[in-house]
């Protein structure tokens, strides 16, 4: 008999050692790829454009992210996150949906909450090149009720309910395109480009879309919410990524088969040698994360953070002093309040001795002939406690061959930490301790 406990004592240990590692590697998290839209990799790529065409239209899509954020009298607080024009975001995303796990492909989003994707059968679909996920033939697939914590988060104006009892939503966007369908759950699985492994998370609430319409590409399938409310795909990992994520994009000056990277998890903790860190504020609407610029210095010049007067925000708090500031992966520039970028792009030209130019798309109002000669200044960008170097390649974007602008732009309504600053840094989201972390990074060395 003791021989007996001896051997199933043994067989215990050795099951507990071969589990461990499986255990910690779900506990460390979960890496990914993100795809910018105008990489070779991505389906959005249009090969008949060439590369200062793909970097204009980038911008465009600065201003009408906008419209996203922005509110008139019009529109409520509790309408902004459906003002969303649809794939006009600038990563994209792999997910497999499902059992058996079929792939999608989706817009990643920091200021949108709900995952959906088209499914069948549709009462009207738009036209993808990926097939259009059938519920019907995965074993995991489950249709939320009313009652359910997912259907209540979403917005009255958003939900319904239907003869069956179970949750409907409705997404209607600025320009009039719609998504609508069932709220359900399902597994969802990443799978890495790279490294070849895989993560599955049971019962993930996202929206099954049977009557769409609009202007949606027909490269990609849906929306990929990361923003900070209960129905993001961040929120809903929740405990089993500990509330955090963080990713490292790369300069949109870098040519070649790249891909950021986005990690889930410990595995994207930020820390270590370089590392500043600043709290998140929390305000309405939650989607959105807003931090605090304090100001921005070029060279020993300091501009303080002046929040604009004629903002029809400044009375839902985006132009008080904490919160002032939204971090977003989709926006390209940076949109500054009219006084700061005024005080601003005036210093920049007193420092930089360069032949002032025409931005050839008539966007961006500073813009200097490119040249080996031409030297461009750092700036810092001062946050509540983190101070972040900003070097020309954060600053500046190459418009044409012979074209360099400032990558900064004024705007009356909102304030935007946009992507091009954040290129070669890991960025990091502690939405547990309340925190965006920046640390400086070569995000071509695949994180």
């Amino acid at each position: 008999m003791e021989k007996i406990q001896i051997i199933l004592l043994s067989l215990l240990l050795t099951s507990l050692i071969l589990i461990s590692p499986t255990l910690g590697a779900l506990k460390q998290g979960f890496t990914t790829d993100l795809i910018h839209r105008d990489s070779p990799l991505s389906p959005l790529y249009n090969p008949s454009l060439d590369k200062w065409e793909r970097v204009r239209k980038s911008i465009q899509r600065s201003f009408s992210r906008v419209s996203r954020y922005s509110l008139t009298s019009s529109v409520s607080l509790n309408d902004v996150v459906s003002e969303v024009k649809p794939a006009r975001g600038e990563y994209l995303m792999e997910v497999y949906l499902g059992t058996p796990p079929v792939k999608q492909l989706g817009i990643v989003d920091t200021g949108s909450d709900l995952i959906w994707t088209q499914c069948q059968p549709c009462t009207e679909c738009l036209k993808q090149k990926l097939p259009i996920f059938n519920p019907r033939r995965s074993t995991t697939y489950k249709v939320q009720s009313c009652e359910s914590k997912a259907c209540q988060a979403l917005d009255p104006n958003q939900a319904s309910c239907s003869t069956r009892d179970t949750c409907e939503y409705t997404y209607t966007y600025g320009d009039q395109s719609h998504t609508h369908g069932d709220v359900a759950a399902e597994t969802l699985t990443f799978k890495s480009r790279t490294r070849g492994n895989s993560s599955s998370f049971p019962k993930i609430s996202f929206g099954c879309g049977t009557d769409n319409s609009g202007t949606f590409s027909e490269e990609g399938s849906g929306l990929i919410g990361l923003g900070g409310g209960p129905l993001s795909l961040v929120s809903q990992l929740g405990s089993s990524i500990v509330g955090k994520f963080s990713y490292c994009l790369i300069p949109l000056a870098v040519d070649g088969n790249f891909t950021s990277k986005i990690k889930f998890g410990t595995t994207g903790e930020v820390s270590g040698r370089g590392v500043v860190s600043t709290p998140l504020v929390q305000k309405s609407p939650e989607t959105f994360y807003f931090l605090t610029l304090e100001g921005i210095s070029v060279g020993n010049e300091r501009i303080p953070f002046a929040s604009s007067k004629r903002s029809p925000l400044s009375t839902n708090n985006y132009g008080s002093e904490e919160g002032n500031i939204i971090i977003d992966s989709g926006t390209t520039l940076t949109l500054l309040p009219e006084g700061t970028y005024s005080q601003l792009s005036n210093s920049v030209k007193r420092v930089i001795r360069g032949t002032p130019v025409l931005d050839p798309s008539e966007t961006l109002d500073l813009c200097y002939k490119a040249s080996r000669s031409l030297k461009l200044p750092n700036l810092t960008a001062h946050f509540t406690g983190a101070d972040v170097l900003l070097t020309p390649d954060n600053t500046f974007i190459n418009v044409s061959e012979d074209v360099v602008c400032f990558a900064f732009v004024a705007a009356q309504d909102i304030s935007i930490f946009g992507n091009v600053a954040q290129a070669n840094y890991l960025v990091g989201y502690d939405l547990e301790e309340g925190t965006v972390s920046f640390k400086p990074t070569d995000c071509t060395e695949g994180q």
